[in-house]
């Protein structure tokens, strides 16, 4: 499965992105010689670049319409449990659904924990953190109040912000850690912590802890009429941050990661000056912030016009799922969007957000969902007949194995090629021992090199390739 690298002769220049607020050029590093170390089997420097895989696979065709889209979202709403909209949840909870949501959000692992310093915690440890759920503070009817997320947050399988980790004290890997929020998006309060300083919140695909200070309470109709405002704007880089202004945090230096959306205001409401800057220059955008009581307001924010954002969504084309993927190469890995970034799903769910298109969160509830157009593959599953399948990929389609998704961006030398947020990396040297290093970070690797151990490949426990398409929502 191992073949000879072969030399590339030229470097593609990008086309332009379709919609999208910036055209690439090449890295000064590709214009000339630059070291290149890597110990990835098959990949070589200029596999690096978007415009080499774009110039081979790239198309503007849309895959899905904007009405397709939103008919997809709908269904996925209503068919798939690990999607909601918040806004639709129940104005109250009884004593039995509240107690089962806290009791399936902060549950008590069955292997052991450690803190950082190597320290086990013990059942007084978890009792604590049991207790901050404040269960005994249900009533027989507990309200549901509703908000937004103001600044990009954790969500948490306890209120605490204790980093935990498993027997391999890999410090990547909080266990605590489960997902992650962003400004402009909904959720559900559903209770509080005993110390006030945590909410427990259902987001659109996640349900946990999160820290009280980063959500506003607020009307749900306007929450709802800010979600379904006409004119918007989309991140599409990999994070950019609102413009500085002096004396008002709430609005600067906002951090907006890739598929946050956010209301323009309306043109009639837009003044020369905004925050003592001139606004033709900038996208002038409601942000929701925090009042010092905790509830929702929006204020005016900054967004320089060469940020790397659209108005409206991105077209969903195979063209520019490979220009989206390729924004976090590089980043690290961040398991449950710790350190600022994200993991595998994290990755595909924040691209194909830039296109309006919901995913649940985990790897195995998107795997195992019957969304989207199918390939399953059981125990039984030959490689050949996995192989016919990904002989038969498109741009965007999404490989699963138990714990991790990977999204194909086209083959080189019939070999299929992937773009992922991975932790490890394994494969089979020359010699067919087995190589086990790193990546722990945004990568584009083969696929068919790739190993778990000595005699599992990736190949082996692929159990699912999904196409997001429409009309294929079931």
């Amino acid at each position: 499965m191992n073949k000879s690298r072969k030399s590339l002769l030229s470097v593609i220049v990008l086309s332009a992105l379709m919609g999208a607020a910036h055209s690439y050029a090449e890295p000064s590093s590709m214009q000339g010689v630059a070291p290149f170390v890597s110990d990835v089997p098959q990949v070589q420097q200029v596999m690096l670049s978007p415009s080499f895989w774009l110039e081979r696979h790239a198309d503007h065709t849309p895959i899905m319409n904007r009405a397709q889209i939103q008919a997809f979202n709908r269904d996925l709403i209503a068919t798939n449990k690990h999607v909601i909209d918040p806004l639709a949840y129940s104005s109250e909870l009884s004593a039995q659904q509240l107690r089962a949501t806290i009791g399936n959000t902060s549950s008590t692992p069955s292997s052991p924990r450690f803190y950082v310093d190597g320290t086990a915690l013990t059942e007084a440890d978890f009792a604590r953190y049991h207790a901050n759920t404040n269960i005994g503070a249900i009533k027989e009817s507990n309200k549901v109040h509703f908000g937004m997320v103001v600044t990009r947050t954790s969500l948490r399988t306890f209120p605490t912000d204790d980093r935990v980790l498993n027997a391999e004290m890999d410090v990547d890997l909080d266990r605590f850690q489960e997902s992650g929020a962003f400004p402009g998006e909904a959720v559900a309060i559903l209770h509080q912590s005993a110390d006030k300083q945590w909410y427990l919140v259902a987001a659109y695909n996640y349900t946990a802890w999160v820290k009280k200070s980063d959500i506003a309470v607020g009307n749900k109709a306007e929450i709802r009429d800010y979600m379904h405002a006409k004119d918007f704007i989309v991140v599409t880089g990999d994070k950019v941050d609102t413009t500085f202004v002096p004396n008002k945090p709430h609005v600067s230096q906002v951090q907006l990661d890739m598929g946050v959306r956010l209301a323009l205001m309306p043109q009639q409401d837009i003044e020369h000056l905004t925050h003592g800057q001139n606004s033709f220059a900038s996208y002038i955008v409601k942000l929701p912030v925090r009042n010092s009581d905790g509830t929702l307001s929006f204020n005016t924010a900054l967004l320089p016009r060469s940020s790397d954002v659209t108005v409206g969504y991105l077209p969903l084309t195979s063209h520019n799922l490979i220009a989206q993927g390729f924004k976090f190469l590089g980043e690290r890995y961040g398991w449950g969007h710790d350190y600022k970034a994200r993991d595998c799903t994290g990755f595909v769910g924040e691209i194909y957000k830039t296109f309006g298109v919901l995913m649940p969160r985990n790897s195995s509830w998107q795997g195992a969902g019957e969304y989207g157009q199918n390939w399953r593959f059981d125990s039984s599953a030959t490689s050949q007949q996995k192989l016919a399948v990904l002989n038969n990929m498109q741009v965007g389609d999404l490989i699963y194995i138990p714990g991790h998704v990977m999204m194909y961006i086209g083959d080189y030398d019939g070999e299929p090629y992937v773009i992922h947020d991975v932790k490890g990396l394994g494969y089979l040297k020359d010699n067919d021992e087995f190589y086990d290093g790193e990546l722990n970070g945004v990568s584009v690797t083969p696929l068919l090199p790739l190993h778990l151990n000595a005699s599992t490949s990736y190949l082996d426990k692929t159990y699912a390739i999904k196409r997001i398409a429409a009309g294929t929502v079931q």
